[in-house]
């Protein structure tokens, strides 16, 4: 028998260990080295296992890309086979979170269509450390610093500890010819400029070890983010009283259209932190000032998600905002925070305003 190249074993043995139980499973594929490795992989593995491939429309003989991968997966046995055409017109944000937006969005619609149990996808250990890189260079915090979780919803990462030359080794193996996507090179998007020219450069200066470094470092600071958001889920409990009753006039706040693939919050019944119970409108001050700054300020993100204020456009500057309203109180305004919300202090507290 013809021994496996180590480059499709470390593949194969990657996508095996984050395979769900049972389920039809379909893999996000561009036709990018990484994502071509993550099929053939999960193909080998897996025995219900369909290929979606989303055309953004951006670029010319995009359509045709799409239908020729279609037609390889078809051939390769992989069932269903969708081609998802998206158009960013319009989507917030620039260009890279316009066209992620519409793919999301089409990857859910494919899931719930097919009933498939996960969508994988093919971010690689070298995509972990450059998602780190560009958090630090944001002043992103430990949510931003925690970079892609491995699995989050239906979204599962099989390949975060696998390096991007381990799918392109295994490509060549398998006989794959990948596509090389131009905006990949393209020095006017931030992540090109930190793959062809900030990461190499840190290599250089600091040895190969520099990009499994980077991704441990997100791998931990995730972990420590996770029990820290347990603690703080755990204080906002503590702080619940009667929700919107405390607030006269105020009417339910709850609203639909989570992405189920982001496993965000979805119902009136559940919390981020994942406990029932209804929207509180009002904190009192002297509940929150004893608290440690790290804990509050995570226990008032996660308040201001529960008031409806989307994840994506909830910053730091807003967070810091609502925890000035408890330390650095002198008769300021209302906080405004993204989705049209308002919070002011009130009679020694907290209040989202009707």
């Amino acid at each position: 028998m013809a021994r496996i190249p180590p480059s499709v074993a470390a593949v194969r043995l990657a996508v095996r260990r984050a395979m769900p139980a049972d389920g039809p499973v379909l893999v996000a594929c561009s036709g990018g080295a990484d994502s071509l490795a993550l099929a053939a992989a999960a193909r080998f593995v897996g025995s219900s296992v369909g290929l979606v491939t989303v055309d953004h429309g951006l670029q010319e003989g995009s359509a045709a890309r799409a239908a020729s991968l279609a037609a390889w997966a078809t051939g390769a046995g992989f069932d269903p086979v969708l081609v998802e055409t998206v158009s960013v017109d319009g989507l917030p944000g620039g260009p890279e979170a316009a066209a992620r937006a519409a793919r999301y969005a089409a990857l859910s619609a494919a899931a719930a269509r097919t009933g498939a149990v996960a969508v994988l996808l093919g971010h690689t250990r070298d995509d972990q450390a450059e998602t780190v890189l560009l958090a630090l260079a944001r002043g992103a915090g430990p949510r931003g610093l925690s970079g892609m979780p491995a699995r989050k919803g239906l979204l599962v990462r099989p390949l975060l500890d696998v390096a991007r030359s381990d799918t392109r080794k295994a490509c060549a193996a398998l006989g794959l010819v990948p596509w090389e996507d131009p905006h990949n090179s393209d020095p006017a998007y931030a992540r090109s400029r930190v793959r062809g020219n900030a990461l190499p450069s840190l290599i250089e200066a600091l040895g190969p070890a520099v990009v499994a470094n980077l991704a441990r470092s997100a791998s931990m600071i995730a972990a420590d983010n996770e029990a820290l958001d347990g603690l703080a889920a755990d204080a906002l409990d503590a702080l619940w009283t009667s929700g919107p009753a405390d607030t006269p006039g105020a009417a339910s706040l709850w609203t639909a259209g989570s992405d189920p693939l982001d496993g965000a919050v979805a119902s009136p019944s559940t919390s981020l932190g994942g406990r029932g119970r209804r929207r509180l409108l009002k904190i009192d001050v002297s509940d929150l000032s004893g608290m440690r700054p790290a804990l509050r300020r995570r226990v008032l993100h996660m308040w201001a998600r529960e008031l409806g204020a989307p994840g994506s456009a909830l910053s730091h500057r807003h967070v810091e905002a609502l925890d000035a309203l408890i330390t650095d109180w002198h008769g300021q305004g209302a906080v405004h925070l993204p989705g049209g919300i308002q919070v002011v202090r009130e009679r020694g507290a907290l209040v989202r305003v009707p």
